[in-house]
């Protein structure tokens, strides 16, 4: 969705600890907020678990690449070399699955990679060169040694005011909206 520039897409708001980060999580998810994300600059245990994140579906379409890959490449041999082109070259069949075996590895690897890879991009929107979050004052702390809490507008318990007292109340030493670029 294309948003407007200087439409409202959220409040984020900065935390000194993790510990601060996880219970105004659980504090906001108590009071009814859903659509709440964390910019952190290192794995923090029980994050995912606070934020409800569901697992990706991308290994599953991993899954179904390679063998579709696998199947591919099995049926590609098999219709060259039995069908297509058969050669009786000292008594051996022409379909002759130990053969085939190494390519349809191979080709069962290279769709499962090549489709991860596209799908990730794909799904985080990638490459993003620009967002609204980077012209958040200090939000370059995110990568560095604070933790960030965002909550996004589309949140129906969302109110910009009442939001942002509830965060500094929280515990939050800062708290900044986030405006739309595009």
């Amino acid at each position: 969705m294309k948003q407007r520039i200087g439409t409202p897409l959220g409040l984020v708001a900065e935390f000194a600890s993790p510990e601060q980060l996880l219970e105004a999580i659980a504090r906001l998810r108590a009071r009814g907020y859903r659509q709440l994300d964390a910019f952190v600059p290192y794995p923090v245990k029980g994050l995912e678990a606070a934020l409800d994140l569901r697992r990706s579906g991308l290994n599953y379409l991993a899954f179904a690449a390679g063998l579709f890959g696998a199947g591919f490449a099995f049926w590609l041999q098999w219709f060259v070399n039995h069908h297509l082109f058969p050669l009786n070259i000292g008594g051996r069949p022409s379909f002759a699955i130990p053969v085939f075996i190494i390519v349809t590895f191979e080709t069962m690897v290279l769709f499962a990679g090549v489709t991860s890879f596209a799908s990730l991009f794909w799904v985080c929107r990638l490459p993003r060169l620009a967002h609204p979050l980077f012209s958040v004052n200090g939000f370059e702390t995110a990568s560095l040694d604070r933790f960030w809490l965002g909550v996004n507008a589309d949140d129906p318990t969302f109110d910009p005011e009442g939001t942002e007292a509830q965060l500094t109340e929280l515990g939050a030493t800062r708290v900044e909206m986030a405006r739309g670029l595009t």
